[in-house]
């Protein structure tokens, strides 16, 4: 007999949320979602309630990231925008106009317990980076840019993360060529460049475990490696889904499984450790699955840590699995 997939513990749903392509929690107990039509809704996982909601501008919110003291929003255009907390509500403190027409995401790094600095890496015209120090508004603004004529035509960079390895800040970006650089961050040298996935869509990787998967328009996804201490970059092996097209890859924090969020609106879980599949979640039907979040820490109506997923069917599906 055919295993069934599971159930979500909750679905929120809003009337006036719509499609979502964006997610990212705040300390467990509230979700914050980014949606197409250019407003955050805060959602309190304690009631399941929408909290609040208010526009940030007219194009799709592409990433959200929250800090302790402030909310960082992306939108299609580019366009970064940090707001404070005052009260129960957002004030907005300073916007960054951006010019990138692709879909590459933004990524947060906070810095280990000797340092809290966060930096936000975010795309810029062509092939460029851009490091912002989120805390320090005085600070100037580092722009990582790929012109060493010995590199192959890249394209706009199509996605990236960064990582600490042997106390060193490091960057895997992904460019449209389907070449992948690592630039050492305290330098802004590159370090490697190898070609592993044409149009990647999304990128993770654990330093811990040293392994990495990446999710493109195709029907495979592919994991990666460091060799340490050179940081060259190797190819690992494919994993092959049933339906083309992956929008977001995220490897959970304690290294027990993964995920990825399909075009097809299907959530496949894999274990990390052997990369088998484990469960095929089927909750949205109606257009992809746009992005996945994991809380840090259990939430407390569910007793469990929870995975967060949206997309093109206006809702949020949260889910308790292999915890």
């Amino acid at each position: 007999m055919a295993v069934l997939p599971p159930d979500p513990v909750f679905s929120l749903r809003s009337p006036d949320m719509g499609a979502v392509n964006s997610l990212c929690f705040q300390e467990n107990e509230r979700l914050l979602a980014g949606t197409v039509k250019g407003s955050v809704f805060l959602w309190d996982l304690q009631t399941n309630r929408c909290a609040l909601h208010f526009e940030v501008g007219s194009d799709p919110i592409t990433n959200l990231h929250h800090t302790p003291d402030r909310l960082v929003t992306q939108e299609k255009g580019g366009t970064i925008t940090m707001f404070s907390i005052g009260g129960s509500s957002y004030v907005k403190e300073r916007s960054i106009p951006v010019n990138h027409m692709g879909f590459c995401r933004s990524a947060l790094h906070t810095g280990t317990s000797n340092t809290n600095e966060q930096l936000l890496f975010y795309p810029c015209e062509e092939s460029s980076i851009g490091v912002l120090h989120v805390t320090d508004a005085a600070a100037p603004t580092q722009m990582l840019v790929p012109d060493d004529p010995q590199l192959p035509k890249l394209g706009s960079v199509t996605c990236f993360k960064p990582f600490e390895c042997a106390s060193q800040l490091f960057l895997l970006a992904g460019y449209e060529s389907g070449h992948f650089l690592t630039w050492d961050i305290s330098s802004g040298v590159i370090v490697d460049v190898l070609e592993l996935a044409v149009d990647a869509t999304s990128v993770d990787y654990d330093p811990v475990t040293n392994r990495g998967i990446v999710g493109s328009p195709t029907d495979k996804l592919i994991s990666f490696s460091y060799q340490r201490p050179s940081m060259q970059l190797q190819r690992g092996s494919e994993i092959c889904i049933k339906n083309p097209g992956v929008n977001c890859v995220r490897i959970r924090s304690d290294q027990k499984v993964f995920a990825s969020a399909g075009w097809d609106g299907r959530i496949r879980i894999f274990s990390w450790k052997s990369l088998r599949p484990l469960a095929v979640l089927t909750q949205h039907k109606n257009g992809g699955v746009m992005d996945l979040a994991y809380s840090s820490q259990p939430v407390a109506m569910w007793h469990a840590p929870i995975m967060a997923a949206a997309g093109m069917d206006s809702q949020i599906s949260l889910w308790d699995l292999y915890n």
